[in-house]
């Protein structure tokens, strides 16, 4: 899809830019003919996450600003002089929030706010939320579309429905201009360890063919990070969608168990299965069903996955299993221990 710059002059904010979704949003945007700011974390490091691996010509056009967006005055400093604010920054490990809730609500509820309130503020012409399709849960209908109840059944996900709710709060309250998208599940380069096709790719690419899982059976929609990226454009670009929540996602479903043995089969080994304990989620918090309804995003933005299908998802996993294989990719993972 052609990105078509609705203003090249204008500054935009990318929060969580240092992640997996985050930086490849910013590369995008960048090649684009954005002025971009990047909202990294702070650390001792001097480390800008996934960013420190952009081509330099990337870099030296992307404003780099270190903070943590719980803290507000770090948040309106960064946004000052913006236009746009895309927020992506948020904790979003499903088995930490068991044992860690409060930071999620710090990072995820405070965070969100703090976004909010400077960009009221500051009066921001356009603020995309990111959202999740966790916020679902196990769904009573497919496909799933935007009016489909919301279940916290992960203290994760209630944190993501509370930030969702603040920011069409703030919409009606005081006409923020924001608009939230709720991308289903991304995958591509530069993945966590932490999610599923990480896990299995690098297992098996290790030499494993017994690989470690949880639960099989649940069903996922998957994304390819760039139509994610195109998401986050389409709706930044568009006229409409203010107060909005609209889906991200293939409106095609998979289960973790098929997904595994179409990673083996692209990468020409036969696995097995070991149940793992340890990645199981509580009984009643696993999602077991996710598949999106787009025609929202479509009717909105324009937007369509570029990836559809299966033949789309083949293309994906073949794309993200080249990344993973690369002898300097695959030392910065390790197969061999469960990543919370």
């Amino acid at each position: 899809m052609k990105i078509n710059n609705l203003n090249s002059q204008s500054k935009i904010l990318v929060t969580g830019a240092d992640g997996f979704i985050g930086s490849h949003l910013v590369e995008t945007l960048v090649r684009s003919g954005y002025q971009v700011k990047a909202f990294v974390l702070y650390n001792s490091f001097n480390s800008n996450g996934w960013l420190d691996h952009s081509h330099p010509s990337i870099l030296k056009n992307v404003e780099i600003f270190s903070g943590d967006i719980r803290d507000a005055y770090g948040v309106k400093a960064a946004m000052n002089g913006c236009d746009t604010v895309m927020h992506l920054a948020a904790l979003i490990a499903i088995p930490y929030s068991y044992h860690s809730p409060e930071t999620y609500v710090d990072t995820n509820i405070k965070g969100t706010l703090n976004i909010l309130q400077a960009a009221r503020e500051l009066g921001i012409n356009k603020l995309v939320h990111t959202s999740t399709s966790e916020v679902y849960g196990t769904a009573q209908f497919v496909p799933i579309t935007e009016s489909h109840p919301l279940q916290g059944q992960s203290p994760y996900s209630a944190t993501k429905i509370a930030a969702d709710q603040l920011a069409y709060s703030f919409y009606t309250s005081f006409g923020l201009p924001v608009t939230t998208i709720r991308p289903f599940n991304t995958y591509g380069p530069r993945q966590s360890a932490r999610a599923v096709i990480p896990t299995i790719i690098t297992q098996i690419a290790a030499g494993c063919r017994q690989i470690k899982l949880g639960s099989i059976a649940p069903t996922r929609d998957f994304n390819y990070v760039g139509d994610t990226v195109e998401g986050f454009i389409a709706a930044m670009n568009s006229k409409n969608g203010a107060g909005e929540v609209v889906n991200i996602g293939s409106n095609y479903e998979i289960s973790i168990g098929e997904m595994a043995k179409l990673i083996a089969e692209l990468m020409g080994v036969k696995i097995d299965f070991i149940l793992d304990d340890d990645r199981l989620r509580p009984t009643s918090s696993e999602v077991n069903r996710l598949c999106a309804s787009n025609v929202k995003a479509k009717e909105l933005f324009g937007w369509s996955p570029s990836y559809s299908g299966l033949d789309g998802l083949k293309r994906g996993l073949l794309e993200t299993i080249d990344w993973f294989i690369k002898e300097e990719n695959m030392q910065r993972y390790n197969p061999h221990i469960y990543n919370i």
